[in-house]
């Protein structure tokens, strides 16, 4: 039964794992960039079953909550809203096409030597945990112990990221209205009221 089930989940992960490939491909090689969303989401959707089979439920949760239901719709409406020119956007996929494959070829050699690796090795050995077992509390304990400052290091990474972002995106454009609350408080009623007395008028009887 054991074996049974050691090859199931084994063959689940090849299906996974290819589909998560298959995906991340078609992410940088589709035409239409909302069939390149559609994909990436589909990537996500795969990883999640990845992480679900390493017993990390929490993880795959948050993968498709956080970046399926909310980062990739944000992506794909702004796809979609926005007019990109395809012919401009892939002027420089064949100039830019060895430097990619250089640096894919460098991070695959990477993964594979830190994945060899005897440490590596040794510390995947698939353990199976008890049923009250919680991975999110686990995770919980990792991060606010052994990896406290690294997490709030990235923390800030991602903060003053995100303040660059807005401030080289922000533009003052000079057609654009904006209010000045001082000079509302400050405002006098003479400024903006004018009374103006006029004669009054006899309404005359005909016959």
């Amino acid at each position: 039964m054991n074996f049974i089930t050691g090859n199931f989940e084994t063959i689940v992960f090849y299906a996974f794992a290819a589909l998560t490939v298959f995906a991340a491909l078609r992410v940088i090689t589709a035409s239409n960039p909302v069939h390149a969303v559609l994909f990436l989401v589909l990537a996500f959707i795969s990883s999640a079953g990845i992480w679900l089979l390493l017993e990390a439920e929490f993880l795959a949760i948050t993968l498709v909550l956080v970046y399926v239901g909310a980062v990739m719709v944000l992506f794909l409406f702004v796809v979609m809203m926005l007019d990109i020119n395809l012919v401009r956007l892939r002027e420089g996929f064949w100039r830019w096409l060895p430097f990619g494959a250089v640096l894919a070829g460098l991070m695959s050699f990477e993964m594979i030597w830190v994945l060899g690796s005897a440490e590596t090795s040794s510390g995947m050995v698939a353990t199976r945990h008890a049923a009250d077992y919680s991975n999110t509390k686990e995770l919980g304990r990792l991060i606010y112990t052994e990896y406290v400052y690294p997490f709030e290091i990235a923390a800030v990474i991602l903060l003053v990221a995100m303040v660059a972002a807005i401030a080289l995106t922000l533009r003052h454009r000079k057609d654009a209205k904006s209010q000045d609350v001082s000079a509302q408080v400050g405002i006098r009623k003479k400024d903006r009221l004018r009374i103006v007395k006029m004669q009054s008028e006899s309404k005359g009887t005909g016959e």
